[in-house]
């Protein structure tokens, strides 16, 4: 499943643990669960940008030899 639709649909599970009342420990045990799976996307998300820029920066010094 794409980290995305993880991140959705636990936020999902959480609003509604919220809107029914549920015990606050299900509810901080969710809250934290996705507050890891956002810091995980965004530290995947911010590899990805660094490895793309790395790989235009090193396209653009081989064009010098085109």
């Amino acid at each position: 499943m794409l980290e995305k639709e993880r991140i959705n649909k636990l936020r999902d599970k959480l609003n509604k643990s919220i809107e029914e009342n549920e015990d606050y420990s299900i509810i901080y045990k969710l809250s934290v669960e996705l507050d890891k799976l956002i810091a995980e996307y965004y530290e995947n998300e911010n590899k990805y940008l660094q490895n793309k820029r790395k790989y235009y920066e090193d396209d653009e010094k081989y064009k010098i030899f085109a």
